[in-house]
């Protein structure tokens, strides 16, 4: 499956095309993944994961992402039955995510489930840091430590999976490329769940102050372009700006919430308008 790549129309359509809803009892199987809603039925289109197709710096980009905030969030009204059945085998949801901590083997799921309905019923986005879990209670956040190289990151579980025997944890690609390990394919790692909200975090402050910079454009007329592209996607205030160097840049913002911003990072990522950069404007 790793090293199989998309051309970069092929995966903006899948980012911005029609999202595939799956009812809670339709299974997101995969040879690699096999995150499902919570019900018994068999997938189907069990074709291999892929990567995307992205330049270095936009690689790079996602090795750097800003680990979400952590905060108390409510249940989700689908993905957390008392119990539910995947191919003959029945898999119990905790009632709560305290005190978990386990070590294990994680993989990651990119392409193939992009846009899809995870169990909670938000769209599965691989740029984001997110990941799948048999049994603990959706969604939460955990902290997770690939424990060859000591790197870590925080994501926020939000779907179902994986289902093999030997994995404990499926990640978005996104936080397998900031752990370092997308190329592997799989990595073993420490899964820690925080259900205790984070102190001062300015991205749930509700500031009005933060902003993503993006591109660097020669004319007003590329940039504009570039603009419009994006605005067509994604509702969203945004502008040009002179930038430093003498050409044009793009402004978006305010930005208010960890979730937003992360929506901002990956649209400007798959639209290849430069790498987005998070300021403080005063």
């Amino acid at each position: 499956m790793l090293g199989h790549q998309v051309r970069f129309h092929q995966k903006l359509r899948s980012f911005f095309g029609t999202i595939t809803g799956l009812t809670l009892n339709a299974l997101l199987g995969g040879l690699l993944a096999g995150c499902v809603g919570v019900s018994g039925q068999l997938p189907t289109g069990t074709g291999a994961d892929r990567a995307p197709s992205l330049t270095k710096g936009q690689q790079d980009a996602l090795a750097q992402a800003p680990d979400p905030v952590v905060s108390s969030l409510p249940k989700s009204k689908t993905g957390n039955p008392d119990q539910y059945e995947v191919w003959g085998k029945t898999y119990r949801v905790s009632a709560s995510a305290e005190g978990y901590l386990e070590e294990g083997i994680a993989s990651w799921y990119g392409a193939k489930f992009h846009g899809r309905r995870t169990s909670s019923g938000e769209p599965f986005d691989m740029y984001r840091l997110t990941a799948a879990h048999r049994s603990l209670p959706i969604p939460v956040f955990a902290r997770v430590t690939n424990l060859h190289n000591g790197r870590s990151t925080i994501v926020k579980i939000n779907d179902r999976g994986p289902f093999h025997d030997d994995r404990i944890i499926d990640l978005s690609y996104a936080a397998a490329v900031k752990l370092g390990f997308a190329d592997a394919g799989t990595a073993r790692v420490r899964v820690e769940a925080l259900t205790q909200p984070q102190q001062g975090a300015p991205l749930d402050a509700d500031s009005d102050a933060l902003y993503y910079h993006a591109g660097s454009f020669e004319t007003a007329e590329e940039a504009q372009n570039a603009l419009q592209q994006m605005l067509s996607l994604e509702t969203v205030s945004g502008q040009i700006v002179v930038s430093a160097s003498g050409g044009f840049a793009l402004r978006f913002g305010p930005v208010s919430s960890s979730a937003k911003s992360e929506r901002l990072r990956a649209l400007l990522l798959t639209l290849d308008i430069g790498l987005p950069k998070l300021v403080l404007r005063r």
